[in-house]
C-alpha cells in the first residue's frame, strides 16, 4: 500500500475525518459519500461494488482511465446527402442535444454518482467540467428512463439526487483536431456541500478516444473502387472481383458511385476507427477522412475534391462517421501530398524500447514540400500513431504508396516491407540481353497517351531499347537513390532489417522533372488479407511463356506465404501515373486483440 493509501485508510477509520477524505470507504463497507464513477478499469461497464473502478480514477495511463467517443456518426441516417460541403460536415449525432435512438445510446460513455442515502435535506452537489474540455463535450442526465441534456454550469444536484445517485452520459462533440487547442483529456469534478460546509470532492479523468488509421495487416472487409462506367475499366473490375472472391474478403468489390469522374479511389478518402471499452471488448465507430485536396479555379471558387463528399453521402451512417479538415491557404503546388495515397500506416512493432501496437503513420513530407498543416496537426493530435516522414518530393505524384507497401510475414515484427527496386529491374533486363533476349518485347499491345490524354501511341518496346534509353536509365538511377533514402528512414524508425524487405523491380521515367513508374509499379497493390495481394499486371517480357516480372514477384511473395492476384490496370491507371492501390480503397476489420488504450500513449 502506498503512503497515500495509508493516510486514506487512517482517515476513513475516523468518522469525523471520513467526510473529508474524498472517495474513501470504511472497512465495514459503508458507501462513499462523494463518489463519481466511470469505467476506469475498462471492462465496459460501471460496477459500484468493484473497488478497481475507483483506483487511479483521477489519472490516465495504460492501465487506468475512462474513455469517451466523439459521437459524430449518423445512427438514424438523418443527415442530408445533397447539402453543401460545409453543411455535410456539420451534420452528425453530436450536432444536437438529444439521444438519436437506441444505437446512439451505445456511443455514449456512462458516468455515475454513487448514492448517498443519508444525504441531509441541505446537501447539494455540483459537477464541474475542466475548463479546456468543457466546450468540446456534452453531458446527459437520466431522468425518468430518458437521457436529457445536462448543463453542469447552471444545474446543481439536489439532496434527492444525491440520495438516489444519478446516471450521466458523455459524448465528444468532435474529434481531437489540434493539441494546441485541447489535448483530449477531461477532468470532471463532483463537489458536495452540506449547507455551507464542503463535504468532499471527487475528480474523474476521462479521455477522448483518438482516431486510428488502418494498416495493411488488418483483413479487408470491403474493397472499394470508383464505378466510372468506363469501358477501359471492365477488365480491371473483373480481375479485382476475382481477386477479392479468391481472397475470401467478406464482401465483393464495391463500386462507389461518385459525383465526379475520379478513378483514384485511394486518394480522396482514408479509413480509420475510434473505440472505447464495451462488455464485448470494444465499441467502435468507423471514421472516413476526406482528403484535404483542393480543386477549382483562380477566381475564388476553390472547393474540396468533389469525390471526397462520399465520406458523408455514402460512408457515414450507423457507427460510421465522416471527417474533413483543410487549410484553405495551403500551397496548391503541394496539394498532391494531401491525397491519401500519401497517408499509409506502418504495421504494429516494437523498437528501441518503445511499443507501437497500432503502428505509425507513414507520409511523404519535408520542410519545403509537405501536406496541409491543419490536416497534419489533426493526425498528430491523435497521439497513438506518431508519424514517420519520408521524402517523396522527387516523385511525380509524391505518394508513399508508389514505392512502399507492407504484407504480413513471419518476421520479428510480424510483417515485411515491400520496396520498389529499379536497380534490380535494370539488372534483370541486362541478364536477359546477355542471354540473347534483347529483342524480347515489353508492354505488348499496350499504348501510351500523349500529354493531353487524347492520342495514343504504341508502348511496345524491346529489352535492348529500354536498356539503351539514357533518360530511363538516368531516371531509374535517381529513383534508386530516392528509394534507398526512404528505406533508410524507415529502418531507423522501426529497426527493420534487409531480411524483412521484399524488393520488386520496375524502372522509372522522368515527367515534369520528377520520377514516375515507367514499368508498372507492382509495389502499388492492395493487401486483401494475410495471404493475398492484388498487384497490377506488369506486362514484362515473356520468356518461355512466363512474364519474368510476374514470376519474380510471385517467388518473392511466396517467401512470406502470400499469393498474387494479377489485376489489369494499364489503360485507366498505369499510363495515367497510378496503379491498383491508387485505384482502390478498403474498409478493414477493427482489431479486437489490440486495444489502443493499452498502448501507453
Amino acid at each position: 500500500m502506498s503512503r497515500m493509501g495509508l493516510v486514506r485508510q487512517f482517515a476513513c477509520s475516523v468518522p469525523a475525518l471520513c467526510l473529508l477524505a474524498s472517495g474513501c470507504g470504511g472497512d465495514d463497507g459503508d458507501l462513499d459519500i462523494v463518489d463519481l464513477r466511470a469505467d476506469v478499469n475498462r471492462n465496459g461497464k460501471i460496477d459500484l461494488d468493484d473497488p478497481s473502478e475507483d483506483v487511479g480514477e483521477d489519472t490516465w495511463d495504460e492501465k487506468h482511465g475512462a474513455i469517451f467517443l466523439a459521437n459524430i456518426d449518423d445512427d438514424q441516417a438523418a443527415c442530408p446527402k445533397d447539402a453543401s460541403d460545409e453543411d455535410l460536415a456539420k451534420c452528425n449525432d453530436a450536432a444536437d442535444e438529444v439521444v438519436n435512438g437506441p444505437d446512439d445510446l451505445l456511443d455514449l460513455a456512462r458516468i455515475q454518482v454513487r448514492p448517498w442515502p443519508e444525504a441531509p435535506d441541505d446537501a447539494s452537489g455540483t459537477l464541474t467540467v475542466g475548463r479546456l474540455g468543457a466546450e468540446h463535450v456534452r453531458l446527459f442526465v437520466k431522468k425518468e428512463d430518458q437521457l436529457i441534456a445536462f448543463r453542469p454550469e447552471s444545474t446543481s444536484l439536489s439532496a434527492a439526487d444525491l440520495r438516489a445517485g444519478i446516471e450521466l452520459a458523455i459524448e465528444g462533440k468532435d474529434i481531437l483536431r489540434d493539441r494546441a487547442i485541447w489535448d483530449g483529456f477531461l477532468d470532471l469534478t463532483l463537489r458536495v456541500t452540506e449547507g455551507t460546509k464542503e463535504v468532499g470532492t471527487d475528480t474523474l479523468r476521462m479521455r477522448l478516444a483518438p482516431i486510428i488509421l488502418a494498416n495493411h495487416l488488418q483483413p479487408a472487409e470491403v474493397v472499394y473502387f470508383s464505378d466510372l462506367g468506363d469501358p477501359s475499366q471492365q477488365e480491371f473490375r473483373a480481375n479485382l472481383d476475382v481477386a477479392v472472391t479468391e481472397a475470401k474478403v467478406p464482401n465483393r468489390a464495391h463500386g462507389l458511385e461518385l459525383e465526379s469522374f475520379d478513378q483514384w479511389t485511394q486518394d480522396f478518402f482514408e479509413t480509420a476507427y475510434m473505440s472505447m471499452p464495451a462488455p464485448n471488448g470494444q465499441h467502435a465507430i468507423r471514421v472516413a477522412f476526406r482528403s484535404a485536396n483542393i480543386e477549382g479555379d483562380d477566381f475564388g471558387n476553390a472547393a474540396l475534391r468533389t469525390a471526397g463528399r462520399i465520406v458523408f453521402t455514402h460512408l457515414r451512417g450507423k457507427d460510421a462517421a465522416g471527417v474533413a479538415e483543410v487549410d484553405w491557404n495551403h500551397d496548391p503546388e503541394m496539394d498532391t501530398l494531401n491525397s491519401m495515397g500519401n497517408t499509409e500506416t506502418i504495421p504494429p512493432f516494437s523498437f528501441g524500447g518503445q511499443k507501437f501496437p497500432l503502428g505509425r503513420v507513414l507520409r511523404g513530407s519535408t520542410e519545403s514540400y509537405h501536406p496541409d498543416k491543419k490536416f497534419s496537426a489533426l493526425l498528430e493530435a491523435q497521439g497513438v500513431q506518431p508519424a514517420v516522414l519520408i521524402d517523396t518530393s522527387w516523385l511525380l505524384v509524391a505518394h508513399v504508396d508508389e514505392t512502399i507497401s507492407f504484407v504480413k510475414a513471419n518476421t520479428p515484427r510480424g510483417w515485411a516491407m515491400v520496396v520498389a527496386d529499379p536497380k534490380l529491374a535494370r539488372d534483370m533486363l541486362k541478364t536477359l540481353a546477355s542471354q540473347g533476349q534483347g529483342g524480347a518485347v515489353m508492354f505488348r499491345e499496350k499504348k501510351w497517351l500523349d500529354e493531353e490524354g487524347q492520342r495514343e501511341r504504341s508502348a511496345e518496346v524491346t529489352v535492348a531499347q529500354v536498356l539503351a534509353d539514357e533518360q530511363i536509365m538516368a531516371s531509374s538511377a535517381r529513383a534508386a537513390v530516392g528509394v534507398s533514402e526512404q528505406v533508410d528512414t524507415i529502418k531507423q524508425a522501426t529497426g527493420i532489417t534487409e531480411s524483412e524487405i521484399l524488393r520488386l523491380p520496375f524502372l522509372f521515367m522522368q515527367t515534369w522533372e520528377r520520377e514516375v513508374a515507367y514499368q508498372v509499379g507492382t509495389v502499388n497493390g492492395v493487401s486483401l488479407g494475410d495471404t493475398d495481394f492484388g498487384a497490377p499486371n506488369p506486362h514484362g517480357p515473356v520468356i518461355d511463356g512466363k512474364d519474368i516480372f510476374k514470376e519474380q514477384m510471385e517467388k518473392e511473395f511466396a517467401k512470406v506465404g502470400v499469393r498474387i492476384h494479377w489485376i489489369e490496370d494499364w489503360d485507366l491507371y498505369h499510363r495515367l501515373d497510378g496503379e491498383v492501390h491508387c485505384a482502390t480503397n478498403a474498409l478493414r476489420q477493427v482489431p479486437q486483440n489490440i486495444k489502443w488504450w493499452e498502448g501507453g500513449r
